[in-house]
């Protein structure tokens, strides 16, 4: 047995979310969705995320362009540009917990995360910083991430996984993934391993230096 949180980024996409919601609801499975700023734009997109959040899923914030890394970009309207401006197009399907995840740039845990000025924008700002400790890689192994995912679930207590509500053909695999993961004894959750949120509601929770670069802010 063990504990599954499943979370999706980059999305929505009307392509491939609705076909997610379709499984993730037969099965009575929640989970969170981490769009990207600028797609809520679309009138079409932005439906989606109401309709994911209706139908009981969180809604978090994976900053505005999803282009390079907070840590390894200049300047200190950073925060802003990327987290603020997310947070107010996603506006009132927003978690109370303001759920933010970091761009990690092909899904690495490193100093290009964040950096100071990020940070006390997400304290000051009452942000949960939520990592993962799970990632298949469905968006460049569109076939073989799920029997990656299953290993990667048999080696922890309790996994929070990283997959992508994106036209890459990988969610084709969803459900059977789903199928296996039960089988294997996964009890589905929403919430997040305390070890994978490192600020929790703008309070530092767990030592972040090795996610904070020290790239110097222009003024």
């Amino acid at each position: 047995m063990y504990d599954l949180t499943l979370t999706f980024d980059n999305g929505p996409d009307p392509a491939v979310t609705p076909h997610v919601l379709d499984i993730l609801g037969k099965r009575g499975i929640k989970t969170t969705f981490f769009v990207i700023g600028e797609k809520l734009a679309d009138s079409e997109r932005r439906r989606l995320a109401e309709v994911a959040h209706d139908e009981g899923h969180w809604i978090g914030n994976h900053t505005f362009t999803h282009s390079v890394p907070l840590g390894a970009q200049a300047g200190r309207d950073t925060a802003e540009r990327e987290i603020g401006r997310t947070q107010a197009a996603i506006g009132d399907l927003a978690h109370s917990q303001r759920w933010f995840r970091p761009f990690g740039g092909g899904g690495n845990l490193d100093r290009r995360l964040l950096k100071p000025s990020v940070v006390d924008y997400l304290t000051r700002n009452r942000h949960s910083c939520v990592l993962w400790n799970s990632i298949p890689r469905d968006w460049d192994d569109p076939d073989g991430w799920s029997a990656r995912a299953l290993d990667q679930c048999s080696r922890q207590p309790w996994t929070l996984m990283v997959l992508h509500d994106l036209p890459t053909g990988a969610m084709a695999h969803l459900e059977r993934f789903l199928d296996r993961a039960t089988a294997a004894g996964a009890r589905f959750r929403q919430d997040f391993p305390p070890a994978c949120v490192p600020i929790r509601g703008g309070q530092i929770a767990l030592p972040i230096n090795d996610y904070v670069s020290s790239i110097e802010e222009s003024v």
